[in-house]
């Protein structure tokens, strides 16, 4: 499968009427976090759909076929998220797009930047399986990434995720060229019955040369539910 298979959007985002013409596939919003998904306080907003086929997904729900979600405008999103302003604000939180994979639509992250004060952050947790381009367009509008590289062994990935890891790992090059180390922090876990604790430092190692500076270290503490109804995540921070 290629990041770029079955991905569409409407790209004319430089206008209301251009902007009204994104739509987003909105499976929660979940307001008022602290400190969890960025700085200060942050709404997450989760997409509906992923590339990836990870055995322990940690939000199962938002591939799960169905699974209710509702297509949503840039404008109708801010109407949900605008109350939370002054938290914002004060804390120097915003939004946090998250899901299944948000970089999908990136033109609509672009179109939703553009309706935001200047001082709330957007940032963005991402796979990066998605086509180059959305990269680049999602560069000009989310303030931080965390991406979630699971692994740059292709072997481990591909068991994990179903998927070759080369497109992720051009696309984080490409990350890094255009916004620079400070914004990106890589998520580096540490799967159960996938990598072991080698593989994260031979990862975090090549990461390094790539120049990724900032990275989170993680475990995934497995549930009873999941893909397959035999597993799920959750993250358990070192």
């Amino acid at each position: 499968m290629n990041p770029s298979d079955g991905v569409t959007s409407n790209r004319t985002t430089g206008d209301s009427q251009g902007r009204e013409g994104v739509r987003f596939p909105l499976c929660f919003l979940d307001r008022l976090r602290m400190a969890t998904d960025g700085t200060g306080v942050t709404a997450l907003v989760g997409a509906y759909g992923c590339p990836l086929q990870c055995k322990w997904c940690i939000n199962p729900q938002t591939w799960r076929a169905g699974t209710a979600f509702t297509w949503v405008t840039p404008t109708q999103l801010y109407e949900q998220v605008k109350q939370d302003h002054l938290y914002y604000l004060a804390t120097g939180g915003g939004v946090t797009f998250g899901g299944g994979e948000p970089l999908s639509h990136a033109p609509f992250i672009t179109a939703f930047r553009a309706l935001c004060p200047a001082p709330w952050h957007l940032c963005a947790e991402t796979s990066l399986y998605v086509p180059a381009d959305f990269v680049e367009t999602a560069a000009g509008a989310v303030d931080c990434f965390f991406v979630d590289i699971k692994d740059t062994d292709p072997a481990v990935y591909r068991a994990y995720t179903g998927q070759d890891n080369r497109p992720v790992l051009d696309n984080l090059a490409r990350l890094l060229s255009l916004v620079g180390p400070d914004r990106v922090t890589v998520r580096l876990p540490l799967i159960p019955g996938f990598n072991t604790e080698a593989h994260r430092s031979r990862s975090e190692a090549r990461l390094r040369e790539m120049g990724v500076t900032r990275f989170d270290r993680l475990t995934y503490r497995i549930k009873s539910t999941g893909r397959g109804g035999d597993g799920s995540a959750a993250n358990k921070a070192e």
